[in-house]
Order: C-alpha cells, then structure tokens, then sequence
C-alpha cells in the first residue's frame, strides 16, 4: 500500500517515512498543499498523511480542496496542534482520522492499516481469500495451514488484490502499490511478483490474469 505524507519539517518527514516502509508502505514525501494536490491528481495512493501547519495553503485547505474535487481518499492528521477546534475542524472537513504528535510509530502505522482497511470496506485485520488467510497487522500469510514465506514487494502485491478480491487490479495500480519515487522499478516487475505468488499459493486461490487489464485474485472454487 502506498502512502503520501505532507510535512514540511523534513527531520519529522523522514522518521515517519522509515517507520511507515519498515511497517511495509511505500512511502512518497511532500512538503505543501499545492505540489501535494497536484500529485494527487496524477498517481494513486491509498492513504495521505497531512500536517496542518503547511507553508501556504495549510492542510485544512488540503482537506478541503480533496473533497470539494470528490476525493474519497483516505486522509489522516498528523499534527502538533491538540485542540478541540483544530480537530472538530479537520472532521468535519472531511479527514478520517486525527493523531497529535508526539506518537509512537506502531500507533501511526495501526492507524493506516485501520483506514485503508476501511476505504476497502474490510473490517478487521485478518482476512481470507478461499483458503488464504492473511494477518495484515502482522504480515503473515498461510495457505490452509501452510505458511508462505513473502518478501516485502510480495507481500504489497498480494496485500493490494486481497483488499480488492474478485476485482481486476491494473498493473499500473500494484506498481504504485509497492514502488515510491525513490524505487527503480519497472512495470515488468510486477508480472515476476504475480509469477512468484502463484507458485507460492498453488492450485487453491486462483490469481488469473485477465489479458489487457490486469490481475484478479478468486477462490478457486469460485
């Protein structure tokens, strides 16, 4: 999964991106509202992380500018600022969470598991596919009582279609799933991820690949 902060203290952008990769996020950083806004409206992300305090427009006016576009993307405060106004504001707004620093890391990342979760409509931290079952909390993965062994990248690819099971996921979307700016990645990559997992969850979950469009994880008795 693919998350977006915008922060402008450098220092805090960079502990929240290693913490967010060593939980298994790709990670993009930001420093405003604007350069932010226009990002958004180009790539996919599963979840943006805003500070409030942002040079020019502040990240109200963030908040505000997605929603008023039709936005439905996932959106959590990440601020100093601990009065009730401040929140009330931003819900209201239209974020769906709020987290006043300082945090403990762990807390940020259960957040961002909790909310892209929920953009899926998925309600708890485990869940399964046929005889998949995957802890998303703990990145685990068993096929009926065999555990998978999964490298990061493995892991994003399978995580993103089992939030999406039974829908076609683009190739372009599982590379933005697993890859930030910073990573050398082709598109090519994904078709050797896919490769991977079917050897790895055999003939019991089925991951087709439906030509032009892209891949679809189904229950094999489906």
């Amino acid at each position: 999964m693919r998350i977006l902060v915008v922060e402008d203290d450098a220092l805090v952008a960079d502990a929240m991106r290693r913490g967010l990769v060593q939980a298994g996020f790709a990670v993009d950083l930001l420093g405003s509202a604007e350069h932010a806004e226009a990002a958004l409206t180009q790539e996919h992300f599963d979840l943006a992380l805003v500070d409030l305090g942002l040079p020019g427009a502040d990240g109200f006016e963030l908040v505000r500018r997605l929603r008023r576009s039709g936005s439905r993307l996932p959106v959590l405060i990440v601020t100093a600022r601990d009065a009730l106004a401040d929140r009330v504001n931003a819900l209201d707004l239209g974020a769906d969470d709020y987290l006043v620093k300082p945090f403990a890391l762990p807390e940020l990342a259960a957040r961002c598991r909790a909310l892209i979760r929920r953009a899926t409509s998925v309600g708890s931290s485990t869940m399964g596919v046929g005889a998949l079952h995957m802890d998303l909390a703990g990145r685990s993965a068993r096929v009926g009582d065999r555990e998978i062994e999964l490298t990061r990248r493995e892991w994003a690819v399978l995580e993103c279609l089992a939030l999406h099971a039974g829908e076609v996921v683009g190739k372009d979307r599982l590379l933005q799933a697993i890859a930030s700016w910073d990573d050398e990645i082709t598109a090519n990559a994904v078709e050797v991820y896919v490769s991977r997992l079917r050897g790895k969850l055999g003939d019991v979950v089925r991951l087709r690949t439906v030509r032009g469009l892209g891949y679809r994880l189904d229950d094999a008795d489906n």
